[in-house]
């Protein structure tokens, strides 16, 4: 009682508590509720509770990509397009706003890393593909003749079987494989292999543009509604990213270039954001394999290593992937190879095979123009033609490497034949694959660009390594050539061991018949073409489809049991155009990828300033 008497004393509250307490109290309460919302609204796994006190809200656009480049896919894989595609800079074209980095949008978010945001395709804009038909200096399918009063009556009865021979291996991959990635026409039964990470219809999508350029509209439509039905991206294995590439994106890209089709572009881009992760390395030189689940492309060492084939062949889908989405991402990481590239040492001025994308050294110094280094060369030459002749840098690389190529790789056998041989650390293997029989295609196609005096040399260049080729198929007992062959122990052009002699199916002789026909209409190209066709009829035709053959040097066939999709893809493609006119799909117009999936020439740089790559 006291106590109440004496100047300046407060009296305690009914709860015990004086007022300095009270303020302290109140402080440690509302900071207690400030904690407990914030760990309702901001902490992860939280999104029941939100539900509980938030109004559903429609999901915000790139939550999917999000999703399907970290690993963690939503319940459902929700497959809506991506924005609208703004009018971006068309392959090779030159953007002066993309020289002072990535145009802003609002809305965007900082990040680092190779994450895709789908807000990066929105525009007002639109990929205008009126537009871009009405440049084409030739139309798709050619022009159009009265097949009655058509001349080459022959022609056209070989153009037909070919017609004939895809049909017949679309249906029975359809009757017993649909969906699957190939067809096994003996057991009739599907196919789906380990490289494509969980992605199917391999078949489907590589056939496409076959279909359509054939004009088999049904079977075109049947393939158009697997894809827009059936074919799903959350997968979770690990993928080749150069398959991935070649053969999905490439053939999407195509099926929307022919058709204006836009379940193909939106398809092309989503799947093009999943194999960004391979690009997360020291160098941004790629790895070969992407994991569809993780992101990642796992944890390389100084001694692994990509293949020049595999990371130099991914320019021409990359750039269109950019001019369709607006992405630039896909156009940055194709360049960085390319600087990459342009910039390293090289052997002689070769480009070896193997190259580690960690330390970006070369691993090995091993040179092939065939398996593991054949596309990239190609695709220099074809970049070069694909942005109109603007692309100076491709153009310089690729006369640069042809001339080291030539100098150290090309001989000719005691027979007089020309090959390209292998190259190891100085040392020729003087044999040549199955694979490097594209080369008298691309040399052919790049010697018009050459230098003048150089012209003639190239053209003659091209013939004699195509009739080489040739060679590889007319000394085997089918008629169909070897998966290698050499130079040595008085036996040219053929394989010497079982383990060379197999033949599945490939394109690339046919490729290069292709190719120089359209160039000289020399009437030896279709001879040796219908060749093939009656060699294929005679000793790769089952009652289920065409299967490749273990040993071309045996009448006898023992099958593989594969109808490779590249078959339809390129072999039965190539020989169609050989059997067409030069407006088909023309060359003015379209680039065919490795995998033959054209792709358009970008005319607009034909307008442009010529432009060097930084």
């Amino acid at each position: 009682m006291l106590m109440r008497k004496v100047s300046g004393f407060v009296p305690a509250s009914p709860w015990g508590l004086r007022l300095p307490q009270k303020f302290v109290f109140l402080l440690f309460l509302s900071g207690l509720v400030t904690l407990c919302f914030g760990a309702l609204f901001l902490l992860p796994h939280s999104s029941r509770l939100k539900r509980l006190f938030l109004v559903p809200r429609t999901q915000q656009p790139g939550v999917e990509v999000m999703a399907e480049i970290t690993g963690h896919q939503p319940a459902q894989e929700q497959e809506s397009p991506p924005n609208p595609a703004p009018a971006a800079p068309a392959p090779g074209e030159n953007n002066p706003r993309s020289q002072a980095g990535p145009r802003r949008r609002k809305g965007w978010l900082r990040r680092t890393g190779p994450t895709v945001h789908r807000n990066e395709v929105q525009g007002e804009d639109t990929f205008d593909f009126n537009a871009f038909r009405s440049r084409l200096r030739h139309p798709v399918l050619g022009t159009r003749t009265d097949e009655s009063k058509e001349t080459q009556s022959l022609v056209r009865a070989q153009r037909e079987k070919i017609k004939e021979m895809m049909q017949f291996s679309w249906q029975n991959y359809l009757r017993y494989a649909m969906g699957r990635n190939e067809l096994r026409p003996l057991t009739k039964d599907g196919y789906d292999g380990n490289i494509f990470g969980g992605l199917t219809g391999a078949t489907i999508i590589d056939s496409l543009d076959t279909l359509y350029l054939m004009e088999l509209n049904e079977e075109f439509q049947e393939a158009k509604t697997w894809v827009k039905e059936s074919f799903h991206l959350n997968v979770s294995g690990e993928a080749s990213l150069f398959e991935v590439n070649i053969r999905y994106i490439g053939g999407l890209l195509s099926a929307f270039y022919l058709t204006g089709e836009e379940v193909f572009r939106v398809k092309a881009i989503k799947l093009g954001e999943k194999l960004l992760p391979a690009f997360n390395t020291p160098t941004g030189i790629p790895k070969g394999i992407v994991n569809f689940k993780s992101g990642s492309w796992g944890w390389a060492t100084a001694g692994s290593s990509s293949v020049l084939a595999e990371f130099g062949s991914l320019h021409l889908e990359f750039l269109h992937l950019t001019q369709l989405s607006g992405n630039q991402v896909f156009a940055e990481k194709v360049r960085n190879i390319r600087k990459f590239l342009k910039n390293i040492d090289k052997p002689f001025g070769l480009y070896p095979n193997f190259l580690s994308p960690v330390s970006g050294n070369w691993v090995q110094h091993h040179v092939s123009v065939g398996g593991l280094g054949d596309s990239f060369y190609e695709y220099l030459i074809k970049s070069w033609l694909m942005s109109a002749k603007t692309d100076m840098e491709a153009k310089t690389m690729y006369y640069e490497a042809l001339e080291a190529i030539e100098t150290y790789l090309v001989n000719v056998s005691p027979e007089g034949l020309t090959y390209i041989a292998e190259w190891r650390g100085g040392i020729l293997d003087h044999k040549m694959g199955h694979l490097a029989c594209f080369s008298g295609g691309m040399i052919s196609l790049g010697a018009e660009d050459a230098k003048e005096e150089n012209r003639a040399h190239y053209r003659e260049l091209a013939a004699q390594i195509t009739r080489t080729c040739h060679e590889s198929y007319a000394r085997s007992d089918t008629k169909l050539g070897p998966e290698a062959f050499w130079f040595n122990s008085g036996r040219e052009a053929m394989a010497t061991q079982l383990s060379e002699s197999y033949y599945i199916l490939r394109p690339e002789v046919v490729e290069s018949y292709m190719y120089l026909w359209r160039q000289t209409h020399d009437p030896i190209y279709r001879e040796w073409g219908w060749e093939v066709v009656m060699a294929l009829e005679k000793y790769c035709r089952t009652e289920a489809g065409f299967s490749g053959l273990e040993d071309v040097y045996s009448v006898t066939p023992t099958y593989d049991n594969r109808q490779q999709s590249f078959f339809l893809a390129e072999t039965l493609k190539y020989l169609y155009l050989l059997f067409s006119e030069d407006d088909v799909l023309s060359l003015e117009d379209w680039v065919f990828n490795t995998e033959a999936h054209p792709l358009p020439v970008n005319h607009l740089d034909s307008l442009a300033k010529t432009r060097n790559y930084q």
